[in-house]
């Protein structure tokens, strides 16, 4: 049924981004990085105006030094597998399912975005989240926070989907509800702008409340964090400055993209969506500007629980089992604390 979704356009797009954003790195730069090594990082999406923040942090870090090279996954999972695997060094996303269940000596260790989706429904078909009982519904991937919001509200609605499809990429799925092959999913700011704007009255948002937890973190195999302190921190300190530029004044990020050449080949329909998608999500604080902390990660807990993607009481579950704080603390000590 999704086949559909995977355009042409879409796949070369994410080519492009992958060669475009993560070429090789100034030979000119000053280097910092002390480890000779690669830091490899697996991506489960494709960069689009939702990463942008990230993508200039790893511009800036590869200024100091640090070798970066980013693989697209089409999936989260399948991100937090190549880590675990080893065939990558550094996984996006937020793997608490898979680290209870295989016990793996992965932590994470930076909170790069908290929770800000949006489930959308055709209202030719549906309304209501009851009217959802026995449908389908397409999120991002299994295992992320767009499928963990779907569950949790079906959880509280009472009712029971038929099938959960995975799409990756929130424009991906925004343009599958545009094109009518998918009726109901969640997408993020930028993909709710534009379906509102190009189907005025066609679609509806339904209501998501009580939802605080992260989406989006960095994580690694401990000995590798271990190992790899020098480049770690490098890492750590450019996101942390990124982030707090951002959200000091969030329309930058378009001179960002320009300054470091990112997303050239973003489509035309998308561009326009960049400040205002950053604007919104700064002023719901969804990009912390401190990197995470225990109190974050409780919520987490709380959060995808509630969610089936944790088991046992979340009052039971212990953050040091899930994280790491040393290299976000080294980076804030160097670069203080908000």
């Amino acid at each position: 049924m999704f086949k559909q979704v995977r355009s042409i356009t879409r796949c070369c797009f994410a080519l492009a981004m992958a060669a475009a954003v993560f070429g090789a790195v100034n030979l000119g730069a000053v280097k910092e990085a002390s480890a000779a090594d690669p830091v490899r990082v697996a991506f489960g999406d494709i960069a689009t105006v939702e990463s942008l923040n990230f993508l200039v942090a790893l511009e800036r870090a590869k200024a100091r030094g640090l070798d970066v090279q980013v693989t697209f996954f089409k999936s989260e999972d399948v991100a937090a597998q190549a880590v675990v695997g080893g065939q990558a060094d550094v996984g996006v996303g937020t793997p608490y399912a898979l680290l209870q269940k295989v016990k793996a000596p992965i932590r994470m260790f930076f909170q790069m975005s908290t929770l800000r989706f949006y489930p959308i429904v055709n209202t030719e078909y549906y309304k209501t989240w009851k009217d959802l009982d026995g449908q389908e519904v397409a999120v991002h991937s299994r295992g992320s926070g767009t499928e963990a919001i779907m569950k949790l509200m079906a959880q509280r609605n009472g009712i029971t989907y038929s099938n959960i499809s995975y799409v990756p990429g929130s424009e991906v799925r925004a343009g599958a509800l545009l094109q009518g092959n998918v009726k109901a999913s969640i997408v993020d700011a930028a993909g709710r702008r534009m379906i509102m704007e190009k189907a005025p009255g066609k679609f509806a948002v339904l209501p998501v409340e009580d939802v605080n937890a992260t989406d989006e973190a960095l994580y690694a195999n401990t000995d590798f964090l271990a190992k790899n302190a020098a480049s770690i921190d490098i890492l750590v300190e450019e996101l942390l400055k990124t982030w707090r530029e951002i959200n000091a004044k969030p329309a930058s990020v378009a001179d960002l993209r320009k300054q470091y050449n990112l997303l050239a080949d973003l489509p035309a329909d998308l561009e326009p969506e960049i400040v205002p998608f950053y604007e919104e999500s700064v002023a719901a604080a969804t990009f912390p500007g401190d990197g995470g902390s225990e109190a974050s990660v409780k919520d987490d807990f709380a959060f995808y629980a509630l969610a089936g993607q944790l088991q046992g009481d979340p009052a039971s579950l212990q953050v040091a089992d899930f994280w790491t704080f040393e290299p976000l603390n080294r980076a804030l000590d160097k670069l203080g604390r908000q």
